[in-house]
């Protein structure tokens, strides 16, 4: 294991702390000639190293950290929040020697793990307890060995209990076999994440007992009086009927947010000020990585354009623009000038408006720049939930609605598909539902009207005055890899009740559900209809999920699909990788409340 230089003489600095200190700016971590590109660079407290080659011994133990003042114990990978990059060549066959040094007595779990996220590997070395081996017992060690067959941008995470939240996450960089389809100069990982002081298991209980505690934004007498001045007394009384039937808010975006949240970026909170360093007339790449448990981000920095040049660890063809979302799990990589003034502030707001991190891009350390306000608060409405007219009309002019074929009645299970991909029919078609979620008191609501939305910026990011990324604009630099027609079609709804916390596919949490069987070699569509009022970042292990655009068409080859309120949505998968692999929300408390599933990939 090799370990990239720390600049400074901060490493006896960092061989003696004990605590991961949130509110602190950290010393230099840099890399000058290890890789293909000038300079691999990276400044954070919550990175002691960068460790590449094809060796690597990583131990997960638990560790004071603080980040609000309060000492509480953290889940780390040698010692440090965020975990440390991992940097690996396309190509090479890498070593991890994973050791579980938890207490016997912890509160995070007797069993240990990493999942690589997004990464192609054997089924027993994807890292998920009960599906593709046991876990990483109390002093134990498990030997991750595979051969790295992509390049890009991932990140690794635990699978076990809520070591996720607790700090068990790190960046994970594959550098490409052959030249990159862009050039830049510096190149840095700007890691999102969310941290709270209680025990994540408590956090769990009490979204099962109150999961509105966070919701502090509920509508008033006023935003009444407001409404039927705007849209009439009967309109105003309607729209309120039909929230108050479906038992919800519309000012309901996240289940947890900056009210038991905070927000860090590289393992630093806003007043630790991460700092990325540039020179007038550098390209700086900056590779987001959203390795948050329950936190969609807002990302934007003022005074620059920023160029998408990869999603997902994937080439796309390049897309500028002034803002993105990103949800749990994606990863983005853009492009940036820097130029004109000395300090940039690199901002990312969370979904509901409730909060914030930031960090500075500069010239020197110590510099800041303004930091903008959060936006105001979103409201959603009929049209978000797939009751109506669509939110946002397709600038290709399509906005009907769509059908990948019949269902054949069995929760999960698809019949076979047509060939003919018929995405949209007429708009006023009434989405079917399976019979699993009738009369279910598990499901609290359905779409009526789903549709895919893909060029939607989302709510709260519609017509801000900022040119904001769909992932309509997202196309692969290569065509369809398989190039197949799928052979069959696998409908399955998202289901869930607010009231009770309780998240499931076709209304069957994962404690009662079957396996989804894929026969191997086989290309399958699957599609997604989401009948909840919440986002759900679906991730499929072990392949790869290419979303197809309104027509059926191959758009973007991706590992995470962000499935919006009231979308319906498809993508394609080639079931080339035999064995069991996990299916599920990524939301970590929605997938722990039932929203997963297994795939067997079988002969």
């Amino acid at each position: 294991m090799k370990k990239l230089g720390i600049c400074g003489g901060d490493a006896s600095r960092l061989s003696r702390r004990r605590f991961v200190q949130g509110l602190a700016a950290g010393g230099a971590i840099a890399a000058l000639g290890q890789w293909p590109r000038p300079v691999w660079a990276l400044k954070s407290a919550g990175y002691p190293s960068v460790l590449s080659g094809t060796e690597f011994d990583l131990t997960i133990a638990e560790t004071p950290v603080s980040f609000t003042g309060r000492i509480r114990p953290a889940v780390t990978v040698n010692g440090s929040i965020p975990a440390p990059i991992l940097r690996w060549r396309e190509g090479d066959t890498v070593t991890l020697r994973v050791t579980n040094r938890l207490p016997a007595n912890t509160t995070h779990g007797h069993h240990a793990s990493i999942h690589w996220h997004g990464i192609l590997l054997p089924a027993n070395m994807d890292g998920v307890p009960g599906l593709s081996f046991d876990g990483i017992g109390h002093g134990e060690t498990y030997v991750y060995r595979f051969k790295a067959r992509q390049a890009g941008t991932y990140w690794y995470h635990s699978h076990s209990a809520f070591q996720e939240q607790a700090g068990l996450y790190g960046p994970l960089i594959i550098d490409p076999r052959d030249p990159e389809p862009f050039a830049y100069d510096r190149d840095y990982v700007v890691m999102l994440s969310d941290w709270t002081d209680l025990a994540p298991a408590a956090l769990f209980s009490r979204l099962k007992k109150m999961p509105d505690h966070d919701n502090w934004y509920k509508r008033t007498v006023g935003d009444f009086v407001r409404d039927a001045r705007r849209d009439g007394l009967s309109a105003a009384l309607a729209e309120r009927r039909m929230w108050n039937r479906m038992r919800m808010t519309p000012t309901d975006l996240s289940d947890v947010n900056a009210h038991t949240y905070i927000y860090l970026m590289n393992g630093n909170t806003s007043a630790g000020n991460w700092t990325a360093l540039f020179r007038p007339g550098e390209r700086v790449r900056l590779r987001f990585i959203n390795g948050s448990a329950m936190t969609y981000f807002d990302v934007r920095i003022p005074g620059l354009k920023m160029t998408v040049v990869a999603h997902d660890g994937q080439y796309v063809h390049p897309v500028t623009v002034d803002e993105f979302r990103i949800a749990v799990a994606e990863t983005v990589d853009v492009i940036v000038e820097p130029a004109g003034q000395d300090a940039f502030t690199i901002f990312a707001q969370d979904i509901g408006r409730t909060g914030y991190v930031s960090g500075t891009l500069a010239v020197r350390e110590g510099l800041r720049a303004p930091v903008p306000p959060v936006d105001p608060r979103p409201i959603l409405t009929m049209a978000d939930m797939g009751h109506g007219p669509a939110v946002h009309e397709s600038r290709r002019g399509s906005s009907s609605n769509g059908d990948h074929g019949e269902r054949d009645g069995h929760a999960g299970h698809g019949g076979q598909g047509d060939s003919t991909h018929a995405l949209h029919r007429a708009a006023s078609e009434i989405q079917r539902h399976p019979p699993s979620e009738r009369r279910n008191p598990l499901v609290d609501m359905q779409a009526m009207s789903p549709r895919p939305r893909l060029d939607d910026p989302g709510v709260g990011l519609r017509d801000n005055g900022r040119r904001v990324l769909t992932y309509a604009e997202l196309r692969s630099l290569f065509p369809d890899p398989d190039g197949r027609e799928p052979g069959r079609t696998i409908e399955l709804h998202l289901t869930g009740h607010m009231g009770r916390f309780a998240w499931s596919f076709d209304g069957v949490s994962f404690a009662d559900a079957v396996p989804l069987r894929f026969k191997y070699g086989e290309r399958l569509r699957i599609v997604l209809v989401n009948d909840t009022m919440m986002n759900h970042p679906i991730h499929l292990h072990g392949m790869w999920s290419d979303l197809e655009d309104e027509a059926g068409n191959f758009l973007v080859r991706k590992h995470t699909i962000d499935m919006p309120p009231g979308t319906k949505r498809s993508y394609r998968v080639r079931a080339d990788a035999l064995g069991r692999w996990a299916y599920h929300c990524h939301m970590l408390y929605h997938m722990e409340a039932g929203m997963f599933r297994e795939v067997r990939v079988e002969e």
